[in-house]
Formats: structure tokens, C-alpha cells, sequence
């Protein structure tokens, strides 16, 4: 029984060494998981980083973009700025102006307003003036109508007359025909002339004149 000892050690030395190896190669194939699992982890983080570097990269760039713009406006915000400020300078002065302006328009009102009391004075009399013109006028408008009215009633009756007189004229020379028929006396221009003027002289003095008052 003794010289099988051995053999029963070295057996379990061989099964305690194979056991050893399998453990091994377990923790060598778990270990080469964990690696391969790193490592795929790792080049995810790598792909993770170079895409956010990217984003960076492309943010910064825009950034620059941005900046370059905001330095674009800021510069184009000074000169704007800039252009203000001489406005408002230049209205300060015109500010200024306008005041010295407005103070001797102010001056000028008042001696305007002055005058235009005077003038409302003035306008007031002469409207007085207009008044009692315009009540003469009338005055004298109204007797020159009645003076007018008179006329034309003394050139209506003188026109009667007139007229009254011209058929007495025409019935005397119907007479003195007849009577020349009857009388057969001979009738010349010269006792027609002198009939015609004894017929105007029988005219009454004033009653043929138109006389103007």
C-alpha cells in the first residue's frame, strides 16, 4: 500500500494544478471579457470625446464667428454712438439758437401786439367813421331819390305838356290847311316858318325846360 502514496499525491497535485490553470484561464477569459469590454468602452468614450472635441471645435468656431460679429456691432454701436453724440451736439447748439431766437420772437410778439392794440383802436374809430359815412350816405342817398323821384314826375308833366302842346300844334295846322283850302290863299315856307315860331312862342316860359336842382 505505501508505494501507491506517491502517485495519490502527485494525482492530486495534477488535479490541484489543473484546477489552478482552469482557474487561471477563467480569470484570464474573464479578464480578456473585461478588456474587450473596456476597450469597446473605451473606444466609445474615445468616439464620445472626438465627437464632443468636434462639437467644441464647431462651437468655438461659431463662438468666434459670434465674436467677430459682436465686435462688428459693438464697433458698429461706438461709431453709432459717435454719431449721436455729434447730433446731439449739433442740436444743443441749434437748441440754443432757437432759444436766442425764441426770446426775440417773444420781444417782437409783444411790440406785434402792441401795435395790434393800436391798430384795433384805430380800426374801432375808423369802423365809427364808416358808420356815420355810411349814415350820411344814406341821408344823402335818400334825398338824392326824392330829388331824383322829383325830377321825374316835372319831366313827366313837361312831357305832357309837351305833348298836350304838339296835338294843339297839329290840330292849328290841320286849321290853317282847311282854312287855305277854303281861302285859297297862297301858303309859302316863309308864313309856315313864322306860323310854327307864333306857335312855340305861345308855349309858356318853364313849362318846356327840364331844370336841375
Amino acid at each position: 500500500m505505501a508505494p501507491f502514496v506517491p502517485r495519490t499525491r502527485a494525482v492530486a497535485v495534477l488535479r490541484m494544478k489543473k484546477i489552478a490553470l482552469d482557474n487561471q484561464s477563467r480569470t484570464i477569459r474573464r479578464l480578456r471579457a473585461k478588456l474587450e469590454i473596456k476597450r469597446r468602452e473605451s473606444t466609445a468614450i474615445k468616439k464620445g470625446l472626438e465627437d464632443k472635441v468636434s462639437s467644441l471645435e464647431r462651437e468655438l468656431q461659431l463662438q468666434r464667428c459670434d465674436n467677430h460679429s459682436l465686435r462688428n456691432t459693438m464697433t458698429l454701436y461706438h461709431k453709432d454712438i459717435d454719431r449721436r453724440i455729434s447730433q446731439l451736439v449739433k442740436a444743443k447748439k441749434e437748441h440754443k439758437s432757437n432759444q436766442v431766437a425764441l426770446e426775440a420772437s417773444h420781444t417782437t410778439i409783444a411790440g406785434l401786439a402792441e401795435i395790434g392794440l393800436c391798430m384795433s383802436k384805430k380800426i374801432e374809430k375808423m369802423k365809427a367813421k364808416k358808420q356815420q359815412a355810411r349814415e350820411s350816405h344814406m341821408e344823402c342817398h335818400q334825398r338824392l331819390q326824392a330829388r331824383i323821384q322829383l325830377t321825374e314826375s316835372t319831366i313827366q308833366e313837361q312831357q305832357l305838356t309837351i305833348e298836350t302842346l304838339m296835338e294843339e300844334n297839329a290840330g292849328l295846322l290841320q286849321t290853317i290847311q282847311g282854312l287855305q283850302e277854303d281861302n285859297v290863299v297862297p301858303f309859302d315856307d316863309e308864313w309856315e316858318e313864322e306860323s310854327d315860331e307864333e306857335g312855340l312862342e305861345e308855349i309858356p316860359v318853364g313849362e318846356g325846360e327840364i331844370f336841375n336842382e
